[in-house]
């Protein structure tokens, strides 16, 4: 009886002391951030301090565009070296509603990563842009990324193309007479 409690505190102890060792990776996600527009464009990133080796994060920026404006985003992830700083995993575009309107593409990774997104013609309303990633080292990480929105055109824009070509006309008309 007495060689069972010792076995079981032993296998209790060993059990203990692997799961002390394992260190769970924490969610460091910033709460939801706006983008400034100004003059159809913005900016957004994020400076991540030391300490936060494998920890993720999926850090969110809304904003709200005209119906049938489109988007063109690019995200940018820099470190010297390809195991230190952060790997970017994803960069995507949500509705407010959390729905995915469109993924980003990934153009490059390693030491350097490059995402970029486009949109065709969006619905209006509000948006959201995340970036998904994992810190690699205890070093500080950074992104950063740009967004360009190209508004609809107003119709008094065609009104006016349409009235400008219609005196072209005329006067072309005219000198022929």
């Amino acid at each position: 009886m007495i060689k069972t409690k010792k076995f079981a505190s032993a296998v209790a102890f060993a059990c203990a002391a692997l799961a002390s060792q394992a260190v769970l990776a924490e969610d460091i996600s910033n709460p939801v951030a706006p983008i400034e527009l100004t003059d159809n464009a913005g900016f957004f990133g994020r400076l991540i301090t030391g300490n936060h080796r494998d920890d993720t994060f999926a850090d969110q920026y809304s904003f709200s565009v005209a119906s049938g404006s489109s988007i063109v985003a690019d995200l940018f992830s820099y470190s010297g070296n390809p195991k230190n700083g952060l790997d970017i995993t994803g960069f995507s575009l949500f509705n407010a509603d959390g729905t995915l309107v469109t993924a980003g593409t990934q153009l490059e990774t390693g030491a350097t990563d490059q995402w970029r997104l486009t949109t065709g013609a969006l619905s209006g309303s509000g948006y959201y842009l995340q970036v998904e990633g994992k810190v690699l080292s205890q070093a500080a990480g950074a992104y950063s990324a740009g967004v360009a929105v190209t508004p609809v055109p107003e119709p008094a824009t065609y009104g006016m193309m349409l009235g400008g070509l219609a005196l072209l006309g005329v006067a072309a008309r005219r000198r022929k007479v």
